[in-house]
């Protein structure tokens, strides 16, 4: 009726008349999502900007921490206190459109292997093997950063380590494959805690396929995995607490000298007041499973590799900072001999 008598008279009289609001008369529908454009980018510092995906992997990262179930709220103010300048509003759609908002629970398919025994009695290098994460903060960047270490219990020797903005299940994959090609991971035990890296299926399946065997500790019990904890306190008071980092590289050469002292130099009283790596050294050359070699391929390849003892003979740890560093003679005959064990070394661990 309005549209047919709107010519005639006036667009008051006829709403009174057809009782309809004005409102209601000229309302169209939106297209499309009312208001500004959603932003893709979120500064961060003075006058930095960086895509919203690493602000997204910052919070997983945030929320990888074993019991945090941060809200929008409280992850709001974590990435502020790492110089993020962003408020609820936007961390809540971040969240919200990732599935990370609070009362998410990680699904774990399958049964987990808990711990049976509390305290672990190695007898013997790569029987037991246990691994977490450390945030580390770097004062000079304002934000944290995430160590994680594996290390073998019957030495306390630390096997591998990495240090990175985060650590995720491709992170784990790699560093055990990894282990695999330098000992051998076959019946070895792998005890770590409940952490989203530990628990997902990708890792479970490798190392199923690696024929080693992986056990989780019971949840809000960290004593379970009391060696690697040990060694996180020991890291704390000797080092962390000591410097302030400048930067992810001035933090990273400092671990990196670190673990090199931990290993080599730092006397351990729970292994009889030596070295991590002298331990590790005993343990070889005792062990009935695995034939004994000498100091200088401990980073060569797997214990039980083929022509490994014969060739470790000369190899040298004369240059600590390059384990394993290959010193050839002038004998020709003597070089060839070298040559002919690697190659044999290479085959058997598939290239």
């Amino acid at each position: 009726m309005i549209a047919r008598y709107k010519y005639r008279t006036g667009i008051d009289n006829l709403c009174r008349w057809a009782d309809v609001a004005k409102s209601s008369l000229y309302y169209r529908a939106h297209p499309g999502p009312r208001g500004m454009k959603v932003s893709t980018h979120t500064l961060i510092g003075d006058c930095g900007i960086v895509e919203n995906n690493l602000v997204v992997d910052q919070m997983r990262a945030v929320l990888t921490m074993e019991y945090c179930v941060y809200g929008y709220r409280k992850m709001t103010k974590e990435l502020q206190d790492l110089e993020y300048q962003i408020n609820h509003k936007k961390v809540y759609r971040l969240m919200k459109e990732n599935h990370l908002l609070c009362g998410k629970r990680i699904s774990v398919q399958g049964k987990r292997k808990w711990v049976k025994h509390r305290r672990i009695e190695a007898k013997r290098p790569m029987e037991y093997l246990c691994l977490d994460i450390k945030y580390i903060w770097v004062q000079g960047e304002g934000r944290w950063y995430y160590q994680l270490a594996i290390m073998d219990v019957f030495s306390r020797r630390i096997l591998c380590w990495i240090f990175q903005r985060s650590v995720r299940q491709t992170d784990v994959i790699a560093l055990m494959r990894g282990l695999d090609l330098r000992f051998g991971l076959k019946g070895v035990i792998i005890r770590n805690d409940n952490g989203s890296q530990f628990i997902a299926r990708q890792v479970r399946e490798v190392l199923q396929s690696l024929e080693a065997q992986q056990e989780f500790t019971h949840v809000a019990t960290p004593e379970e995995n009391a060696y690697i904890e040990a060694f996180h306190s020991i890291e704390q008071s000797e080092l962390i607490d000591r410097h302030s980092f400048l930067s992810f590289y001035d933090a990273k050469q400092h671990i990196e000298k670190y673990m090199h002292w931990y290993n080599f130099k730092r006397k351990h009283g729970a292994i009889g007041f030596i070295t991590p790596m002298k331990k590790w050294a005993e343990g070889i050359s005792l062990s009935a499973v695995r034939p004994p070699f000498a100091s200088g391929t401990l980073d060569l390849s797997r214990p039980d590799s083929i022509g490994l003892r014969e060739a470790s003979a000369l190899y040298s740890l004369d240059k600590p900072n390059e384990p394993g560093y290959l010193c050839l003679s002038a004998d020709k005959d003597n070089n060839e001999s070298v040559v002919n064990h690697l190659e044999k070394t290479v085959q058997f661990i598939g290239g």
